[in-house]
Formats: structure tokens, sequence, C-alpha cells
């Protein structure tokens, strides 16, 4: 399979010929990731062959808008509309670059801000201990206003109910707050206006009961939470149940990230401090901390991952200032430790990544697909997928330490877009599952909002004084 190492250069903002904000700069030739997902992901946003027109016996890669409108009009492909692919070739290629405008400034470092699955509420949560649930529709209006109870350290995450009733939050504490989203309460502080009742992640064998959750995610049936924790192990927490009813000492280092594979909830991806990715199957051997496989290619520790919801492909940020692609079908039963490649006394929360260990790669690599360019430092920098609905999942795109925000095609590797605002590091970002729209938080306090194809003025940057040192969250 090949690999590659793109995103060395910037992206100059230009529109393309046929209107698209998606812009390149100078491209170094690289091979394209020869992989089964290329294909999947090619499927996803090809146009049907009758709305294209191309030359005989060729295959028009990208297809003007206009003539694929016209192509419609005219009922080219026989049915009368556009499919899903016909319309991800559309969207995909017009990028929400362009801006920004402000959505809200925070008085503290804003540490997580994701869309709902439907994209119609957005939830931010600083280290201040606020979290603000905005209505997307309704002119991102603060539909709750959340002080947080027992904070300990920051906000690590939150999370949002399929069906948009509850929001959970976590900090460095075993104890995860739920609150109601749909309540009339509009300022929502802890056990004062409105219970955040506590859903207590330590079970009675815990050696430690002090322990952290850094990353907090719903199933898809909203019935069950997994989390990760800073004791090396992941759990799972049964809220009908109303109790954890699974813990599993699944790395040898902090667990800072973990999420369900696909909506049946059976597999789990999990991410180290001990740079090793791992699956987990529920139906076997879980409950003795056997994972079902393991995913080596990271030299330093993993910050997030992001599942593409098929239960087989998957992306995670590392320190190693590097984003992968992982197909578990790669995945091997070897649990033994990755090989230490040099001395080292890397510490990411205040120091440079060592030049010399950007060349370096791991002798048991088992990645698909290798993206650099973007800056993994001082916090847990979080990527994703981009949504299938507007792009067919063709890009990639994450935060970064240098307060950028960078967006990556998944098959070729360029960088296709650079989001320049911050004057701090953008922990996490949302891309909205049906608009081209982009929201990207800082720890400079700063929400703000990235479209196409945008209004045409540009928010102008506030700054707060930080309060808080960098520290591992």
């Amino acid at each position: 399979m090949s690999r590659f190492r793109k995103g060395r250069y910037i992206c100059d903002e230009e529109d393309a010929s046929d209107g698209s904000s998606s812009n390149h700069g100078e491209n170094e030739k690289s091979d394209h990731l020869d992989h089964e997902i290329a294909h999947l992901t090619e499927i996803r946003s090809r146009p049907h062959k009758f709305l294209t027109r191309p030359a005989p016996g060729r295959l028009k890669l990208s297809v003007p808008t206009l003539n694929m409108l016209v192509g419609r009009e005219v009922n080219s492909s026989g049915r009368g509309r556009f499919s899903a692919a016909d319309s991800c070739h559309i969207m995909s290629r017009f990028l929400p670059v362009h801006g920004p405008q402000s959505v809200d400034q925070m008085k503290s470092r804003v540490y997580v801000s994701q869309f709902s699955i439907d994209g119609s509420l957005f939830v931010a949560g600083s280290q201040g201990s606020d979290i603000r649930i905005y209505n997307v529709e309704s002119n991102w209006q603060i539909q709750k206003n959340i002080q947080a109870k027992s904070l300990s350290w920051t906000i690590t995450d939150t999370s949002i109910s399929p069906d948009r009733r509850f929001l959970v939050y976590a900090s460095m504490c075993p104890v995860v707050h739920i609150v109601d989203v749909g309540s009339t309460t509009t300022e929502s502080v802890a056990n004062v206006t409105e219970i955040h009742d506590g859903l207590d992640f330590s079970v009675d064998d815990d050696d430690d009961d002090e322990f952290g959750i850094f990353s907090v995610k719903f199933s898809t049936d909203g019935k069950e939470l997994v989390a990760a924790g800073s004791d090396n192990s992941i759990y799972i927490y049964d809220l009908q149940a109303n109790r954890c009813t699974l813990r599993v000492p699944a790395h040898r280092s902090d667990v800072n990230t973990v999420c369900f594979a696909d909506e049946t909830g059976h597999l789990i991806f999990s991410g180290s401090d001990d740079k090793v990715c791992k699956v987990w199957d529920r139906r076997c051997f879980i409950t003795k901390g056997q994972a079902s496989g393991v995913l080596m290619g990271h030299l330093e520790g993993i910050t997030f991952l992001d599942s593409r919801r098929d239960g087989r492909y998957f992306i995670s940020n590392g320190k190693d200032q590097t984003t992968k692609l992982w197909d578990i079908r790669k995945m091997s039963s070897n649990t033994s430790s990755t090989p230490r490649l040099r001395k080292s006394d890397f510490d990411y929360r205040w120091m440079s990544y060592p030049t010399h260990a950007r060349t370096l790669k791991h002798p048991r690599d088992q990645s698909l697909a290798t993206y650099s360019g973007h800056s993994v430092l001082r916090t847990l920098i979080r990527c994703y997928f981009s949504p299938e609905h507007s792009t067919g999942q063709k890009y990639i795109y994450t935060g970064s330490s240098d307060s950028y925000v960078y967006i990556y095609d998944l098959v070729s590797g360029a960088q296709v877009g650079r989001l320049d605002f911050h004057d701090a590091p953008v922990r996490d970002c949302s891309w909205h599952p049906y608009n081209p729209m982009i929201i990207s938080s800082s720890w400079d306090g700063n929400i703000v909002r990235w479209e196409y194809p945008g209004t045409g003025k540009v928010y102008r940057r506030k700054r707060i004084v930080a309060r808080y040192r960098s520290t591992r969250g």
C-alpha cells in the first residue's frame, strides 16, 4: 500500500475557475492512496455517467456544476434528480474557507466544540466551567448556558445525545455530569437552577478513584456512554441501569480518546499515550482486557480518534505531528510495545517536536496513509472525517497548535485548505453535517464560523488574557 506525506506547503486562498473554494498551493508529486477506501471515496462523490458528457472513452473527473444542473433538468440520468453521489460531487468542491464570522467569545480557553448529529445544535465548552449550547437554526441564539459542577482543571469533553435531549460533560475526575438540553431553563447553574446528575465511572475494585475522563461519547441509540480515562482504562456506562457496567484495563498509559466504531456499538476504538490504537469487540474477551487487535505506526502518544462509522476505517492524531488513516483488517494480535527508536525526553505540553524526529518512520507501521503539516502540541488536538452527506468523507480536517485548521484530501494527501484566524491553539473544530460550514474554536476564546460562499465580511479577532498554564488536556 502506498503512503504519502503532504501538507508541507501553504495553500493560497483564491477561487477556482468553476466557483469552487477548494484552493491549492504548489503541489508536490506523490502517490495516490492505493487502497479500497480510495475507491469507496470515489464512488461516494462520482457523478452519474450521463451527467458528465465526457469525450468518448473518457470519464471526466470534475464536472462543472452548470453542466450537471443542465443534465438534471433534461433528465440525462433518467432519474429526474441528483443522487447522493451527484450532490457530493458538487458540494464537496465548495470548501467552507471564507470568513470567518464571529459566533461567540468566551472568557477562557475553548476546549471542545461540536455540532449535534443533525446540525441543529452546537456546543462549546471552556476551561472556565462554561458550556454553551447554541441553536444554529435560530441565528445562533444561546439555548442553554451551563455552569459546570465540580470542574477539575477543564471541560475535557462533551457529547450530545442522538435525540438532542441530553448533554454530558467530563473533566479530570471520574464523575461525568448529564444535563437536560430540552428543559426550559436557559441559565443552567449546576444544582442551583437545574440538577446536573453525576454519572460515576469508578467501580468497586478501582485502585485509584482520582482518575480523570479525557473522552466521552454517546452510543448511536443513546443508551450507553463510552469513556477513556487517565487510569489507562476504557469504560462503558449503561444510562438505563444508571451504572458503570464495564471497565477494561486497556492500555499501558493514559487513554486520551475512545469512540464507537459504528452504529451497532459492538466495536470500540481507543488510542493512548502508549502510542498504539486498539480495537475492542464487546462480544468476546473484552472483560479480560484482551483487545481484538492492535494498530501500530505512531511514534508518540495518540490524542484523538475519529471513526468513519463503517466499522472498518478510522483516523488518529498523534503527538508525532501526524494524522494517520487505519483499516482494522490490517491490525495484529501482537501487543508488544512500540520499538524505542530514539532517546526521548519530548514533552508535547511545552516542547517543540525535534526536527530530526520528523523523518523517522515506525518499522512496523500498519497505517494506510500519513498526513502531515499541522501541529499537535500543548493539548489533545482533534481530527475528523468531513461529513458524508455533503462531501462523501473525501477530506479529513484537524485543529492545530499553530492556530490554524487544516484540510487534507483523503486520497491524494494534498492540503486543500488552511483556515487562518486564531492566535492560539485550535484544539477542536467541527464541520456542519449538511451545510458548507466549519466552526473553529481556540484557546484565544474565539468561536468563529467559516462558510461557502460567506458574507465577504471578516471578523476582527479579540484576545483574552491567558490565566492558566498549559497542561496535558
